[in-house]
This record gives structure tokens, sequence and C-alpha cells, in this order.
């Protein structure tokens, strides 16, 4: 298992999604296996036997802006598991795996359990893609610049059997809102 990135963190505050949202520290060259979506290009609306599910509209946070009147309430699922719809469309740039994203969100549990968010924090947090839970890495594909996605990230796809103690128990399902802001 790759070593986690808590120490880098601490050492760079400008990365404080890291922390929370799953920096691995390893970069997709040094994976051992193949990245989920290595480019916006291999990112198909769904490829997954998963059903779709349907549900509420969030509620953006203080402070984002707004989602497309036309979002849908369905979410739809990727090879790999994850859950996701887009909530603000964007012709936007798409991030590569191996790119840094500028981006604003808000992260819960099942529950509705807030555990992070650059809106409560004031601004937008800066992160490579290439170092948070893989569920981040191909989420953000999915949307360009501008847009924003709603994920729900299974556990394997999030922090795994080891968890975030205190904060994130083990084979949690995560839940974002994500505004992308900047490709750097």
């Amino acid at each position: 298992m790759p070593r986690r990135c808590w120490n880098v963190l601490v050492a760079c505050a400008t990365i404080p999604l890291a922390g929370l949202a799953g920096c691995t520290g390893d970069s997709d060259k040094d994976r051992t296996q193949k990245p989920l979506v290595s480019s916006p290009a291999d990112a198909p609306e769904s490829t997954s036997k998963l059903p779709p599910r349907k549900a509420d509209l969030p509620e953006p946070p203080e402070g984002a802006g707004k989602i497309d009147p036309d979002a849908p309430e369905e979410f739809t699922a990727t090879r790999s598991g994850l859950y996701y719809r887009i909530l603000r469309k964007s012709n936007g740039r798409k991030p590569h795996s191996y790119e840094t994203v500028v981006a604003h969100y808000k992260g819960w549990l099942n529950g509705g359990r807030e555990f992070d968010s650059s809106y409560g924090r004031g601004e937008p947090s800066t992160f490579a893609l290439n170092q948070v839970v893989p569920g981040w890495t191909e989420g953000l594909q999915l949307i360009g610049e501008g847009g924003m996605i709603e994920l729900e990230i299974p556990g394997k796809l999030g922090y795994g059997p080891a968890g975030r103690p205190p904060m994130i128990p083990a084979n949690a399902t995560l839940h974002f809102i994500v505004e992308l802001k900047k490709i750097k």
C-alpha cells in the first residue's frame, strides 16, 4: 500500500484537502495498477453494470455557485463503482490525472456529517489529482473548469479499511460537491 502523505500535508498547508480527501503520496507512474481514468477522453458516461440511482439535488454550500436548472436527479456509475452527477456543465478544459487543480468542495459521510469543506475555510484548495483518493482522481476528470460535480465515493475508492480516524471510519462512503475552479 502506498505511503500516506499526511506528513506532506502538515509541511505543505496549501493542500488542506490532501489530508482529508485522500492524499496517498504516489504519482500515476508509481501506482501498481492502471489509473481508473488516465485522460478525460477515457471517461465514458457509464461503463458500469451498476444501476443509476436517483436522489434529491443537494443544497449547494454557502459560497458555492449555482446548480444548473436541468441538473440530473440521477447518479451515473462508472466501471470502478464511483457514482457521480454533473451539477453544473462546463465547456472548460478537463484535467488529466497528473495535473494540479484548484477546487472548492464540501465532503460529508452517510448520515450527513460534514468532515471537510473549503467553503468553510473561505477559499478553494489546490492539490494534485494523483495525490488524492482514487474517487477524486477519477471524478474530477469528468468535469471542465467552471463545472460542478457531486461524487459518491465507495470505501474502496476512498480511504478503504484504514479509514482516516477519527473523522472517517473504515470503508466509509464519501460524498462531495466539488466546483473545479482552475487547472494549473
